[in-house]
């Protein structure tokens, strides 16, 4: 299985990553690909290559493990102290060639030279950055940012590194980071609504662009269940058992089998999913017959063992599916590395959806949809990620008008992203 065919901007990033060792930041803009490219990536390299992401569910998404089990990092700032590793963990590291870590922006700096001093311990290869591991980093910092910790963890970052981002961890002196950005959007066609959220992204919003964008939200949103995408997880959960009270019939509930060491809090669907005839609904998950995609939004027709849900005037059957959890390990008989299963989480792929976070919304693609901002947005890059999940301006609805506070571009990132590339780099 091989994917889907590149553009020619992604196979160049792909040659990029697979015919060198350097480390590359590949990012861009919603909807540019970087998740094709990944994908790509994991079938067709020829490496020992290792995917992990900061997150439970982020790993899960990508196929690879966490950051913190891959390498058995304590959580919390790791600062100098000295890193444990089993003969096990040491196997593992020595075999990896590419380490990727998808959604780096989630990743602070700290954690950053953790990785790096784990792999130079681990590989015995103390004065080489990654310990020889080539490292390539997908994500946007444009659309989310690291977790702030407690107020020590926080004025520990503020005395040791210029922010808690990624791309400031020491390690970044003695490694050149080649930042590639991909350029070509696949969501969305309109030049002038692209133009637009570029100018969300940078922080570059001109009245004309706040007028244009606030005068196609506010239309009244039509009653036909278009979701909304909202700030905070109350508004969310208030919305949609709101809106499942409301119509005729029992609750069924399907509760997920959860088997193996499938810990933490984090699933990546319902533990105990509440259903009726006529709910609006939201795939988790592409579907292997491409019937539908992670993000696909229909309606429950009929609740019987399994669950039918129209899409687009087509009504499909739906089963229980797994998320499998993975831990990379070392077979000493073929000196390769293995991906074994060690967890799985059984589910129907669905989620109430007359309303999801905009946090959840990371990398969905929606028609139209009703923009909740709230009070207000209190992240960098929230609103950004809201309206770029619109494939057209022509399907965006606003419950107020956007405010020039709405727009928040953390600094450091354009610090980051505006820096001259190093010497003999080009993107």
């Amino acid at each position: 299985m091989s994917g889907p065919t590149l553009s020619a901007e992604q196979q160049r990033v792909y040659e990029l990553i697979e015919g060198t060792k350097k480390h590359v930041f590949v990012t861009g803009r919603a909807g540019t690909g970087k998740s094709t490219l990944l994908n790509h990536l994991s079938w067709n390299t020829e490496k020992q290559l290792v995917i992990s992401a900061p997150t439970g569910v982020a790993a899960l998404n990508v196929g690879g493990q966490t950051i913190h089990s891959l390498l058995r990092l304590p959580i919390g700032v790791i600062a100098d102290h000295d890193i444990e590793q089993s003969g096990d963990v040491r196997k593992v590291l020595n075999t990896i060639d590419t380490l990727v870590i998808d959604e780096v922006s989630m990743v602070n700096a700290d954690l950053m030279d953790a990785i790096d001093r784990s792999l130079r311990q681990a590989r015995q290869r103390p004065l080489e950055s990654f310990g020889g591991v080539q490292v390539v980093l997908f994500g946007d910092p444009y659309q989310l940012a690291p977790v702030p910790g407690d107020s020590d963890e926080r004025a520990y970052f503020a005395d040791h590194y210029p922010s808690m981002w990624f791309f400031d961890a020491k390690v970044w002196a003695e490694a050149p980071l080649t930042i590639v950005e991909l350029t070509e959007i696949h969501r969305q066609h309109d030049d002038d609504f692209k133009f637009m959220l570029n100018a969300v992204r940078h922080g570059m919003v001109t009245k004309e662009i706040a007028d244009a964008l606030n005068g196609a939200g506010a239309r009244t949103p039509p009653a036909d269940g278009t979701i909304t995408l909202a700030t905070r997880n109350d508004s969310v959960n208030r919305i949609n058992a709101a809106a499942l009270k409301r119509l005729s019939g029992a609750v069924k509930t399907a509760k997920a089998e959860i088997s193996g060491d499938f810990g933490g809090r984090a699933y990546p669907a319902e533990e105990s999913l509440e259903l009726k005839t006529g709910a609006q609904v939201m795939f988790l998950r592409n579907d292997a017959d491409q019937r539908w995609v992670n993000g696909t939004v229909g309606t429950v027709t009929k609740i019987a063992g399994s669950v039918w849900v129209e899409v687009d005037g087509e009504v499909h059957e739906v089963e229980p599916v797994s998320w499998e959890k993975f831990k990379y390990s070392y077979s000493p008989a073929n000196k390769q590395l293995t991906k074994d299963v060690v967890g799985e989480f059984t589910q129907f792929p669905l989620r109430l959806a007359w309303a999801v976070t905009i946090h959840k919304s990371q990398g969905k693609s929606y028609d139209s949809a009703i923009v909740d901002l709230g009070t207000r947005v209190f992240s960098s890059g929230q609103t950004y990620v809201a309206l770029s999940r619109l494939t057209s301006l022509e399907g965006l609805y606003l419950t107020r008008p956007l405010r020039p506070a709405d727009i928040i571009v953390d600094r450091d990132v354009q610090r980051f992203m505006h820096r001259p590339p190093p010497a003999g780099t080009h993107s």
